[in-house]
């Protein structure tokens, strides 16, 4: 297969730019506002799951690991990510900050522009910030910082990486646990653990914490650029919808960190230390519509065991714990917790007994 072929399918990564323009054309249209801009949520969480059921599972993999690892169509399409989730960000703004609307209406769309960013930009944030070159984690810090959630690209490298699957992980859910519970300390402990990593690494080099040199800092005072432009451009409204959707755009990647990592545990060894990280220790999933809508995230379990490969190049293991559906069912599935454990626990039960099967 022709890698340009291979990669093309990950242009659906780019359809939830798409939908807040759908809702503004159905509102020019004559629709009630309040029901277009539930469009968004609606395609997401509603149609989405329905294709990923029709569509099946893609437990392919590529024969050749490395022709995918050095495919620049598939980075010039995370790159385009960048300037093309921008352009929303800016025109969102100022649509709901010029135009007159409800404040229910004005609410969703901000709900709606904020799932999309977590979608969109932290998804892609994610890719570009485990890579090794010097432009591609810019490039995911300028995507953090246009949804206020920077502590993401430090926490998540140097905190996450390292302890998911224990205790220690604000990320890793543990079984049994709510989606309601995990939120608050995922979105505060992750923020200051953040921020004690960088003091740390500044402190070992003899640095003090709030100075330029702080990469805090710095991605925070971008936000903050952000923000004032907002005002400047369209007022306190384009303040608020700023601020507002970088925070559900904030709580849609801690739900996805839920999703993926529930109930899963690294063995603690005699030494005291966990056992080494390997794709046992996340949730995979393999529907073909949300992998290509996430540039293939869903095979979490890979990336956990091996950060920095590609997304494109991610592989799918059948001996990791499967998910029964793909992110956006899941999503929805988490938002009622009795009916998370009914269907999840089991399958975490299953998977334990396995791992202690001779």
């Amino acid at each position: 297969m022709r890698p340009i072929r291979h990669v093309s399918r990950f242009a659906l990564a780019f359809v939830p730019l798409a939908l807040l323009p759908a809702s503004a054309l159905a509102m020019a249209a004559g629709m009630a506002p309040a029901l277009a801009v539930l469009f968004p949520l609606a395609f997401l969480f509603g149609l989405v799951p329905l294709a990923d059921w029709a569509l099946g599972r893609d437990c392919h993999n590529a024969p050749d690991d490395d022709a995918l690892e050095n495919q620049l169509s598939f980075r010039l399409l995370t790159w385009l990510m960048v300037p093309a989730w921008l352009l929303h960000l800016a025109w969102s703004i100022h649509y709901v900050a010029t135009l007159p609307m409800t404040w229910i209406t004005a609410g969703l769309w901000i709900v709606s522009l904020g799932v999309v960013g977590g979608v969109a930009a932290i998804n892609t944030a994610h890719e570009l910030i485990h890579k090794s070159t010097r432009f591609e984690p810019l490039l995911g810090g300028l995507l953090l910082s246009s949804v206020i959630y920077a502590g993401f690209k430090v926490e998540h490298l140097r905190g996450h990486h390292v302890h998911v699957s224990t205790p220690r992980d604000t990320s890793s859910a543990f079984l049994g646990q709510s989606l309601y519970h995990f939120l608050p300390r995922a979105l505060l402990g992750n923020a200051l653990h953040a921020w004690q990593l960088e003091a740390g690494r500044l402190r070992g080099r003899g640095r003090m914490a709030w100075l330029w040199r702080n990469e805090l800092m710095g991605w925070y005072g971008l936000s903050a650029l952000l923000a004032l432009s907002c005002g400047l451009a369209w007022g306190w409204k384009a303040v608020a919808a700023f601020v507002v959707q970088g925070f559900i755009a904030a709580i849609t990647l801690e739900i996805i960190n839920y999703i993926e990592h529930y109930g899963l545990q690294r063995r603690q060894l005699a030494t005291g230390h966990y056992e080494r990280v390997t794709h046992h220790h996340s949730w995979n999933a393999a529907q073909r519509l949300t992998n290509s809508m996430l540039f293939q995230l869903q095979r979490h379990a890979d990336h956990h065991a091996h950060p920095r490969r590609r997304y494109q190049a991610l592989r799918h293991y059948e001996d990791s714990p499967q998910l029964p559906a793909g992110y956006a069912s899941m999503f929805v599935l988490a938002l009622i917790p009795p009916l998370w454990r009914r269907v999840v626990d089991p399958r975490i039960h299953e998977w334990r007994h396995r791992q202690v099967q001779p």
